[in-house]
This record gives structure tokens, C-alpha cells and sequence, in this order.
């Protein structure tokens, strides 16, 4: 065999720094997208934010927003006042009225912190301000302070309160406590039981219960004597479990009582907060800024990018036109300008394939923003990515983690994608219809005789939608609504 020299032509994709930039923008959230637009600002003096209105590097979030606005000011002349109204005139949220300082810790030093009854909203709103302000130990240790205890029962109760969890349970057994004591305090149990009687007298009432049965107790116990407290206190220290399993027809026959009673005790105890240290956990509350906005213009659902979410950046002019007049090129601040002007491009290049898919996603989920979830249509990636010639991996990092802000309310765009189930007119209903129409026939049931899963299937198929069974226990379940016995009312 003679060796030989063959010419052969092929094709490859070859990941260029460029692409794999904007593969790399195209699948970060719009937070993430600024962070890593922060480590190029930092790192690279050729970029800067443009924050000059009306410069000549304009930003592309005007060029998407500016046609959008003409027509929407256009339809608001043709359609009526409404919208009219929300560009004129933006709602502007009332400024909170001053809080007193010394008249609310007043009130929070006659504070009962009993369970969460309704009629009582002065005494809620005081505890959420306090709640959100200050820790559970925090709150615990300045009621401490003002107790008139000896330096032994105030160590103690403090170590106690160290000894709490988020729920405000005393989760270890004294016992257990005890023994993480140093032996030369010389602590006996009976001194930790006195002092967790103390810390169990705190606010918010039902502190330091070592269970929830014991909770709803010490709650209950702090409630005015009658007739029904007296009922629920029989109910919670002997019978908790037959309630949790909402078995009422036992229940009455266990305590002996008339509907009505049990009704009334039911209802009190309801009005408990079984997780009393709850109120203070500090929690931040995640905020999302949407990437495209949604209204109907002209009668037609139209979508254009936030310009809030769109990132304003040029080259940065000083240093390009350095750079300009040097005869020799630098080659550091030459690879520099070349990334900040690829950045540049791939950002826009990242909102404007943003857009296209939006304006695909609403063009085929039109009945969704008419009329709710119960129109939603069956879609599938492979639909957008023939529409709009991409590929289905192209879609599937537009859809992660991107926001759409519409009239009902913030959706992901992975949201407007599902499963299709076959109805009996050869026709397909999407799953997101099937779980809104599960949530409406759930809602209208009657609480006495609520509706089973099968008997659910059963009415979906009453009309075309062929469910099974076990298909509507996962959507129930997927929706957070508990099964047909815990749902059963008085």
C-alpha cells in the first residue's frame, strides 16, 4: 500500500471566544447577566455604562421600547382611557405613616400574643413590625431583662432561649439540656423545669413548648374560661390526632358533643398560631426583575423588553480614541476594545432573541391572557424553534430563568410550556388547563362532602378531558392541595 496525499472538504462549528460569550449571556438570568457585566466592568476600562440620554451610542433598550411606547400611546387614543391612564399617570405607592417608637413598645409590653385572631389587627400589626425588626431571642431577652428574677433562674432562662428553634419549639429534652450543663453549675432538673415555666409565660404566647400539642395547650390556657375553651383543651390534649385527620363523625362521638359545639371549638382552635416564633424569622423576599413586559396595544398582545432590565453600555471614547492615534497598536487595549464591542453586540443580540421568542410564546398562548390558565394551550420548545428557525437548545436557554411581567401577573416563559393530555373530540388540552380547572372544581366543592380524585376524573371527563386517577392525585398534588380527607369541613 503506497501513501498518498487526498484534498477533502468538511464543515465544523468552531466555538469562538465571541460565541461561547454569548451562548454563555444568553442562558444567565438577567441578575447573573449583571454580575458578570460588573466583572467586565471592572476588568475592562474600554466599557463603560452609557447613562447620557440621548447620546449617539443610544441603548438598544430604547430601540425596542421607543416603537412600543408610539403605539401604545396611539392604541390608548383608538382603544379608550384605561391605558392612557397607566402611562400618564403611574401609581405611586403612599408613603407609610411614622411608627411611635414609645407608644408601640407600649403596646408590645401589654401584647398577649395569644393565636392569630382575626378581630384583632392592631395587635397582629404590631407583632409582624416587631417580627420584622427584631430576632425571636432578641424579643425574648428584653422581656427578660424586665422580669424580676434572681442571676441563677435569668442565666438559666437565657440558656433556654439559646435552646429554641426558628418555630420558637424547645426541640432538646430538659434532660438532654442538662447534660450539656457544666457539672460545677450544679444544675438539677427541677431548676430547668421552673425556668422553662418562666420563658413559657413570654410573648408570644405558646413559646417554649416542647410539641405542638403542648403549644396549643399553653395558647389555650391563656384564653378567657368558657364553655368552648374548655371544649378545645379536651380536643387538643386528648384527641389532636383525630382532628389533624379531620375525622369529625369520631370526634363527636369521642367527646360527646353537638355539632354546633364542635364547630365553635374547631374554629378556636384554628385561630392558634402553632408556630409562634415564626412571626420573627427574618426572610428576604426574592425580587425578580422581569425581562419583557406584555400589554394589548391596538387589540393585539404585544411584547417589548424592560428597559429596567437592559443593561446601557458603550466603548468607552477617551480611551478608543488613544488608542486611535498610536502608529504602533497596543495589543492589551486592542483585545480590550474587540471584547468590550463583542460584549456590546452580544448583549443585544441576547434581549433581542429574547424578544422574538416572547412575541412566539404570546402570539400562541393569546387565549391564556384573554381568559386565564384554564386556556392555556399545549406548546412544546420544538413549536418556537421552527417558528423562529433556532435550534431547541437555543430555546430552552432563552425560556430558563427569564420573566415575562403581564397583566396576570409574572411568569416565567419555561411557565407557558407543557404536557398535552388527548380529549375526547381528537382535540389536546394542556396540563397547566387541566391543574387550573382541578383548582377551580376544588374551590366551588362543598366542604362536607369534598370531591375525590376519581370523582374528579370523572368530571373532567364529563367534559372531553381524558384524565387518569393517579394523573389528577399528581396535579392536586403539584398544586399544594391536600387529599379529599383533609380537606373535609365542618
Amino acid at each position: 500500500m503506497q501513501p498518498s496525499l487526498q484534498l477533502k472538504i468538511s464543515q465544523h462549528l468552531a466555538l469562538t471566544p465571541q460565541l461561547q460569550q454569548s451562548i454563555k449571556l444568553l442562558q444567565l438570568s438577567t441578575v447573573e447577566m449583571q454580575e458578570e457585566i460588573e466583572r467586565y466592568l471592572l476588568e475592562n476600562p474600554m466599557l463603560e455604562r452609557d447613562d447620557e440620554a440621548g447620546g449617539d451610542n443610544f441603548s438598544a433598550a430604547q430601540q425596542f421600547d421607543s416603537p412600543r411606547r408610539d403605539d401604545s400611546e396611539r392604541a390608548s387614543a383608538d382603544d379608550g382611557e384605561r391605558e392612557s391612564r397607566e402611562e400618564r399617570e403611574p401609581d405611586v405607592p403612599a408613603t407609610p405613616a411614622e411608627v411611635d417608637d414609645d407608644r408601640w413598645l407600649a403596646d408590645a409590653g401589654t401584647f398577649s400574643g395569644g393565636g392569630r385572631d382575626d378581630d384583632s389587627d392592631s395587635d397582629s400589626d404590631a407583632q409582624d413590625i416587631h417580627g420584622g425588626s427584631v430576632s425571636l431571642r432578641d424579643h425574648l431577652g428584653w422581656q427578660l431583662g424586665l422580669t424580676k428574677l434572681s442571676d441563677r433562674d435569668r442565666a438559666l432562662v437565657r440558656f433556654l432561649i439559646e435552646a429554641l428553634d426558628d418555630d420558637g419549639y424547645l426541640s432538646a429534652s430538659l434532660a438532654e439540656l442538662l447534660a450539656t450543663l457544666p457539672p460545677e453549675d450544679e444544675v438539677e432538673l427541677e431548676e430547668l423545669d421552673i425556668a422553662l415555666r418562666y420563658l413559657q409565660n413570654f410573648d408570644p404566647t405558646g413559646i417554649g413548648a416542647r410539641n405542638p400539642r403542648e403549644c396549643l395547650l399553653l395558647q389555650l390556657a391563656a384564653r378567657p374560661a368558657d364553655s368552648v375553651r374548655k371544649l378545645a383543651l379536651t380536643i387538643v390534649d386528648k384527641h389532636l390526632e383525630v382532628l389533624a385527620a379531620r375525622d369529625f363523625v369520631r370526634l363527636r362521638r369521642l367527646i360527646g358533643c353537638d355539632e354546633q359545639a364542635l364547630k365553635a371549638a374547631h374554629s378556636l382552635i384554628t385561630s392558634l398560631n402553632p408556630r409562634p416564633g415564626a412571626d420573627f424569622v427574618q426572610t428576604e423576599a426574592p425580587y425578580i426583575t422581569p425581562d419583557v413586559m406584555v400589554k394589548k396595544l391596538k387589540n393585539k398582545w404585544t411584547a417589548y423588553i424592560n428597559p429596567d432590565a437592559y443593561p446601557r453600555l458603550r466603548v468607552n471614547r477617551l480611551y478608543a480614541e488613544i488608542l486611535a492615534q498610536q502608529r504602533r497598536g497596543n495589543g492589551t487595549l486592542s483585545g480590550q476594545l474587540q471584547e468590550a464591542r463583542w460584549l456590546i453586540k452580544n448583549v443585544q443580540q441576547r434581549f433581542d432573541t429574547i424578544l422574538r421568542v416572547t412575541q412566539a410564546i404570546v402570539e400562541r398562548q393569546r387565549q391564556f391572557f384573554e381568559h386565564g390558565e384554564v386556556a392555556m394551550r399545549p406548546l412544546v420548545l420544538r413549536e418556537i424553534a421552527e417558528a423562529l428557525n433556532l435550534h431547541e437548545s437555543t430555546i430552552s436557554r432563552v425560556t430558563s430563568q427569564k420573566y415575562m411581567a403581564t397583566p396576570r401577573g409574572l411568569f416565567e416563559l419555561k411557565y407557558f410550556f407543557g404536557s398535552h393530555v388527548a380529549t375526547d373530540t381528537g382535540g389536546a388540552c394542556s396540563a397547566t388547563a387541566i391543574r387550573a380547572l382541578i383548582k377551580q372544581l376544588i374551590s366551588a366543592e362543598n366542604g362536607k362532602k369534598p370531591l375525590s380524585d376519581s370523582q374528579l376524573s370523572e368530571i373532567l371527563g364529563q367534559q372531553g378531558i381524558v384524565v387518569a386517577r393517579r394523573t389528577v392525585a399528581k396535579y392536586r398534588e403539584s398544586l399544594n392541595i391536600p387529599p379529599v380527607n383533609l380537606r373535609k369541613t365542618l
